[in-house]
């Protein structure tokens, strides 16, 4: 393929998009680097500022570091559970079905971003290992009708979920906040679902992801000639892929504890006795969610899609690498809380943005400092530990809305997704492919995005 041909044919938004990609292969760290970089910075600042002494900020950090170990096991779950449900039988040949229904490569990447935007809606892990699987299936459907595509725009559409998802069911900030006994109750109470979802800027939102994103996405992608060769890596992972269908339907029961492992009864009962307190549970309380009953509903679900334990606990197995780096990371991030929190780092921050800020304006730069902060803690639940307090401390010193300014800190978490590759290992690991060739196009989404965010903040109430 003739690389100067290629680059004729690129929009000025990919152009940008592609230099994103270069910056970061040669600049960013793991993003676990960030949270130790940024405990220190914390650690240096408090001291510094708050005059606290080393021992005291110290205790601080350590009075912090294990106060989000609830939190930090529902979050692991949120994106674990949705890689299990997107994993079973039914769901994949959903998949197939549509992936056969595009006729070219425009068609293609507006289908996958319109999908994966509705999923995340419902689930951001769902819509990650759903979307990599149809823009896999895709590709590979085109590409045996004898249909040139752009790969690696079709997988960064698939990625598009992680900028999404922050107005849905599964939003971090919003299933916090309304979850009974989360660390910021006594500051703003509970805030239901439905209030943080049904909201005249959410709302407004929500449709524009819908009807204008996946439109971006269908005149994003290049014509034939400049759509670029498949990676060799990424063709062998779809051969490999397609080749393991048959060989993970079979199974063998030598000996009784076999047989349980595969019993569809066993799974059944199990499954229906989770899902029982499901539907008891939206009797009583309507659709008032919260991170536990998501959890509940996806965990349960997934067993009585797989069918049997062993099925279940496989898949689930794989989903789990996807988790990693909340495990670790989580405790770091409640020890910068601690720090920042308790030596009254965090009302002076607040302070300073309320004095910059006026309640025009203080959304809209709430939703900038999210989306900065966002490279470096890139995990929604993470991030609202840190950023949470000092943005509700600085809405009340302006006597601003807690739940726009909720909202704001959700916006800026989500939309910078698209630029750093923390949540794209799913995607890569079913695609094949590599960060350095999806960060390109999802950087261009994100820019040609960005706009509605401002719109939302700006000009609409909650």
């Amino acid at each position: 393929m003739n690389k100067a041909k290629v680059k004729s044919n690129s929009s000025w938004l990919v152009k940008i998009g592609e230099s994103f990609t270069r910056v970061s292969e040669k600049y960013m760290p793991d993003p676990s680097i960030f949270a130790v970089m940024l405990t220190i910075t914390a650690f240096i600042i408090s001291i510094v500022v708050t005059k606290v002494s080393p021992i005291q900020s110290l205790d601080n950090w350590y009075k912090g570091f294990w106060t989000l170990l609830s939190f930090a096991m529902q979050m692991s779950l949120v994106v674990i559970v949705g890689g299990v449900v997107a994993d079973t039988p039914i769901i994949k040949s959903i998949i197939n079905k549509i992936a056969s229904i595009p006729k070219n490569g425009r068609q293609a990447a507006f289908v996958i971003t319109l999908i994966t935007i509705l999923i995340s809606f419902l689930q951001f892990g769902l819509s990650a290992v759903m979307g990599a699987l149809l823009a896999r299936n895709t590709t590979y459907s085109l590409k045996k009708r004898g249909v040139e595509v752009e790969y690696r725009l079709l997988s960064a559409c698939s990625y598009i979920g992680y900028m999404t998802w922050c107005v849905g069911l599964s939003s971090s900030v919003g299933l916090t906040i309304a979850t009974p006994g989360h660390f910021l109750e006594k500051e703003i109470g509970i805030i239901p679902m439905s209030v943080f979802m049904f909201n005249p800027m959410n709302i407004f939102l929500t449709i524009s992801f819908v009807v204008v994103v996946p439109l971006i996405a269908y005149f994003l992608h290049p014509k034939d000639e400049g759509v670029q060769e498949i990676p060799e890596y990424a063709l062998e992972a779809l051969e490999a892929a397609d080749s393991k269908v048959s060989e993970e339907e079979k199974t063998e029961n030598k000996t009784f504890g076999e047989f349980l492992n595969n019993s569809k009864v066993v799974c059944m009962i199990i499954g229906l006795f989770g899902m029982s307190y499901v539907v008891r549970y939206f009797y009583l309380k309507g659709i008032n969610l919260d991170l536990n009953i998501i959890n509940t509903l996806f965990l349960f679900g997934g067993l009585l899609l797989h069918g049997t334990i062993s099925k279940f606990v496989n898949s689930f197995s794989k989903s789990t690498s996807s988790a990693a780096g909340i495990i670790f990371q989580f405790p770091l991030y409640a020890g910068i809380m601690g720090i920042i929190s308790y030596s009254g780092l965090g009302a002076l921050i607040a302070e300073a943005i309320a004095k910059i800020s006026t309640p025009f304006t203080f959304y809209f730069w709430t939703f900038i400092i999210a989306s900065v902060l966002n490279f470096f803690t890139p995990s929604g639940g993470g991030q609202w530990a840190v950023q949470g307090p000092i943005t509700i401390e600085s809405a009340k010193i302006i006597n601003g809305s807690v739940l726009k300014a909720s909202l704001a800190v959700a916006y800026g978490n989500s939309w910078t997704n698209m630029a750093q590759p923390f949540w794209a290992l799913a995607v890569l690991g079913v695609t094949g492919l590599k960060a350095k060739d999806i960060m390109g196009y999802s950087a261009a989404l994100m820019l040609s995005s960005g706009f509605l965010f401002a719109i939302a903040l700006l000009f609409f109430p909650v």
